[in-house]
């Protein structure tokens, strides 16, 4: 997390986004990171969305001046695909909060990222929790950033179950060609997928204190929180999923998660794979590899297994903190 005492330097991509938003009020929180940038994407709402919430959020945590940039408007090929359903018309669970005072600085996110990224005293942890446009077009773009990027953990991607489709995460699913370029990043990548991303819940009691909260970043996080539980809307205590913030917790405290380093590659064929990220958890080659020879794929860490109730406490005592 962080050396010699100084915070780790991190920039966040992010698709504000109720979970999102749990992740950014903790982020910029949280003493042992500096929040270098954040850059918006389209993916849980439309892009110029993403870039009101993430003021908005920004402005209820008290945040000191982090730059904001406008990014990809659409994935590299496939069509824009919002998730109103899950966050809600205006992608913050319609809470019908006001409009920020802060405004984006006037230039693209790619352009914010290589600027932060190169001027950083010490490498950057890139925190994508949304489709991977903005990282894939950087990478593609300004190649140089890679010297100065310490590693990438990424909400996106499933072992095991999807959710925009059986196998296909929706982060990855939105953008596929674009995940597939952050995997030739040639640093470091952790994948903090849906099979550690669903665990991570805050108890109905933490969730019922926030909302009753006289501060107003706290206030918000209950709202939030509950928004997050569909499943027990009808509930009025309901627990809320902490989502894209676990990925920063993870960040944090890495010690959190049991990862294992494992081939990973994006499936882009048209049909139900595409968007699959198809992890190789085989202890041995099979016939595809004896009789067609082995195939170069990226060695990723993997989160397998995640101590839900140890980042549950985390995100509680920073929101929360002095």
């Amino acid at each position: 997390m962080t050396t010699s005492g100084q915070p780790l330097p991190v920039i966040i991509d992010c698709d504000t986004g109720v979970d999102d938003a749990l992740a950014l009020l903790f982020a910029v929180r949280h003493p042992g990171l500096d929040v270098r940038a954040v850059t918006c994407v389209a993916g849980n709402t439309d892009v110029d969305g993403v870039v009101r919430n993430t003021l908005t959020v920004l402005e209820h945590a008290g945040a000191g001046d982090i730059p904001v940039a406008r990014g990809a408007e659409r994935p590299l090929i496939e069509p824009v695909r919002t998730a109103d359903h899950v966050h809600g018309q205006d992608g913050m669970g319609d809470l019908g909060l006001p409009a920020p005072t802060r405004v984006p600085v006037d230039v693209d996110a790619v352009t914010l990222l290589r600027r932060e990224i190169l001027a950083s005293p010490r490498p950057v942890t890139l925190i994508p929790m949304a489709p991977l446009t903005n990282i894939a077009l950087l990478l593609r773009t300004h190649p140089e950033v890679v010297r100065n990027i310490e590693r990438i953990v990424f909400m996106g991607g499933a072992v095991t179950v999807g959710n925009a489709t059986p196998v296909a995460e929706f982060n990855v699913w939105h953008d596929p060609e674009a995940a597939a370029i952050l995997l030739t990043a040639g640093v470091p990548i952790t994948m903090y997928g849906l099979d550690v991303f669903t665990q991570v819940r805050v108890p109905a009691a933490d969730v019922q204190r926030l909302r009753a909260s006289a501060e107003p970043s706290l206030r918000l996080a209950g709202d939030l929180l509950a928004h997050r539980d569909p499943a027990t809307s009808g509930d009025p205590t309901p627990t809320g999923g902490l989502g894209d913030a676990g990925a920063v917790c993870a960040v944090v405290d890495p010690g959190g998660l049991t990862t294992e380093l494992l081939p990973v590659e994006v499936s882009l064929a048209p049909g139900p794979t595409r968007g699959q990220t198809v992890v190789d958890r085989r202890p041995h080659p099979g016939e595809s590899e004896i009789h067609e020879g082995e195939r170069e794929q990226t060695l990723v860490d993997v989160a397998l297994g995640v101590d839900a109730e140890r980042y549950v406490k985390l995100w509680l005592s920073t929101v929360e903190g002095p």
